[in-house]
């Protein structure tokens, strides 16, 4: 890391937990290899802190930030602008303060699409089922919709407070791109069952199965599972979550959320810096399969 002098700009990730995010490594590297005198940092906050939070560090000149789980719906109350691919998804992991003027960005989408090509897969024509409906999972039925694929199938229990809002999302999603996307109750296990079996990309976009619940699985039941089907998980910590473990015993290709990680903060280092980050020497460093 460069030394921290009182020119060093403030970029950061709000969100609960983060003592596991591997960001700053990523970030702090190569604000390092470029030469940029910035360095990256983690704060523990939740929805509730998020306002007092987000108001201190545009205070104190803060050039850029990320958001993840649960503050990516949250922090748009707070934004004074957002980009065409925010507004589509309704939440944020990405703000720029431009002279005081925070702007959300999201780059989940982006981030998983270049995981799914970096997996060796094309959704083009293919039918997703997607579990959960917070920021991450909105990021990605959009761009999966707008990427060519037939179908999205919306997986969440009804009581969510982002039900209303998820159909609202579907629907329009749905005229924007012409791909059918579906929202779906967590508990109607017959559509959930067909929605799999027809399925080429199942994708939990939750957090369960993260750190520390790892023994927690959002499909309990692994009849579900097919050899044609392929399964991704955006928890990266663990890197094999008991879904993608148990999808693998069943004969599926898996991938976790690691490399959706480094292309989402990809992104959003080109965002803050207007230069590109050194992906290849940061996926070498720190996004190996252990």
């Amino acid at each position: 890391m460069n030394n921290i002098t009182g020119h060093t700009g403030l970029t950061a990730l709000l969100g609960s937990p983060v003592a596991h995010s591997i960001s700053p490594l990523m970030h702090n590297e190569s604000f390092r290899l470029l030469g940029l005198d910035y360095v990256y940092l983690c704060f523990d906050v939740n929805e509730e802190t998020l306002p007092a939070a987000v108001a201190g560090l545009k205070t104190c000149g803060i050039r850029g930030f990320n958001l993840t789980m649960p503050n990516k719906n949250k922090i748009v109350e707070l934004l004074d602008e957002l980009s065409p691919e925010a507004q589509l998804i309704g939440a944020v992991n990405t703000v720029l303060n431009d002279n005081g003027k925070l702007i959300g960005y999201n780059t989940d989408g982006y981030g998983f699409m270049q995981s799914v090509r970096d997996a060796g897969h094309d959704i083009t024509g293919k039918n997703i089922t997607v579990m959960g409906v917070g920021g991450a999972s909105m990021a990605i039925c959009a761009q999966s919709a707008l990427d060519g694929a037939a179908s999205v199938h919306i997986f969440a229990r009804r009581t969510s407070r982002y039900w209303n809002r998820t159909q609202k999302f579907a629907e329009n999603l749905s005229a924007k791109t012409g791909c059918q996307v579906c929202l779906f109750d967590n508990d109607d296990h017959t559509a959930l069952r067909d929605s799999i079996a027809q399925s080429y990309l199942l994708i939990n976009a939750t957090s369960v199965g993260m750190v520390p619940d790892i023994d927690d699985t959002i499909i309990k039941d692994t009849s579900l599972f097919h050899p044609e089907l392929v399964v991704a998980d955006v928890v990266y910590e663990p890197q094999e979550t008991r879904l993608l473990r148990e999808a693998k015993a069943a004969g599926c290709q898996t991938f976790n959320g690691m490399y959706m990680l480094l292309h989402q903060g990809a992104k959003a280092f080109q965002i803050w810096t207007g230069q590109e980050m050194p992906v290849s020497v940061i996926k070498e460093k720190y996004f190996s399969v252990k």
